[in-house]
């Protein structure tokens, strides 16, 4: 049996014997630049139905056909953790949404805070990142990405009992730390490369659900803290304990 050597997410059920029709663009992708041929093994999956290994039944470099043939992997759902970030330059937003999936986000949010650079973000193009991320990565489920929300509000409408891990770069060198005790829905805050204002923490460490952290003895730039932050509350009360 050949070995599958292309993952892609689509939108369509996943089930044995389904048909999956293939968009133009993903009929470019296998069959104009991977060089796939009717019988070659694809494996598909939609961030409901688990994996799946399916085969080309038609291939056109304008439209294609796979069958699904078996499951390989079952629905993997993320912990139930927020990556609520301020958007930052375009390559860097892209990094951070890109790890974010990798690393076990269920849902990423960009937040527009009193000194974020960027004021409004292209959500479906940051979206298609998470979708790439989660191929190349072996991940079964996509985050959502958010559309761009003022911090104030993502605030006020905050959901009943998730816990906030607040990223303060005004405790670097602190040894306030993410206790490993308290598990549940979880978000985590990451500033933009200004910080935070002076008002914005005074609220923030007012929150009775929010915990402030630490991310060590240096100062790190906002993709840096994203990526050290995930690491962190994956380690204390994630799937990678």
């Amino acid at each position: 049996m050949k070995q599958a050597k292309v993952r892609l997410y689509v939108e369509q059920g996943l089930g044995e014997g389904q048909t999956i029709p293939l968009t133009k663009e993903q009929a470019h992708y296998l069959f104009g630049v991977m060089r796939m041929a009717v019988d070659d093994p694809v494996l598909l999956f939609n961030g409901r139905d688990g994996e799946w290994r399916c085969a080309v039944t038609v291939a056109n470099k304008r439209n294609g056909e796979l069958v699904c043939e078996a499951q390989t992997k079952p629905l993997q759902m993320p912990p139930d953790l927020w990556l609520c970030f301020a958007p930052i330059k375009k390559a860097r937003t892209d990094f951070i949404v890109e790890k974010a999936a990798e690393m076990g986000a269920a849902r990423i949010v960009p937040v527009n805070t009193d000194f974020t650079n960027s004021e409004r973000i292209r959500q479906d193009r940051l979206q298609a990142h998470a979708v790439e991320a989660a191929e190349q990565c072996g991940g079964t489920y996509v985050p959502e990405v958010s559309d761009l929300v003022k911090l104030d509000r993502l605030l006020a409408e905050w959901p009943e009992g998730r816990q906030l891990m607040f990223c303060d770069e005004a405790e670097v060198g602190s040894t306030k730390r993410l206790a490993a005790s308290a598990g549940g829905p979880w978000a985590i805050l990451i500033g933009p490369e200004g910080g935070f204002s002076e008002a914005e923490r005074d609220r923030l460490k007012a929150l009775p659900f929010a915990h402030v952290v630490s991310l060590g003895p240096r100062i790190l730039r906002a993709d840096t803290a994203a990526v050290a932050a995930m690491t962190l509350w994956q380690q204390a009360l994630g799937d990678w304990q």
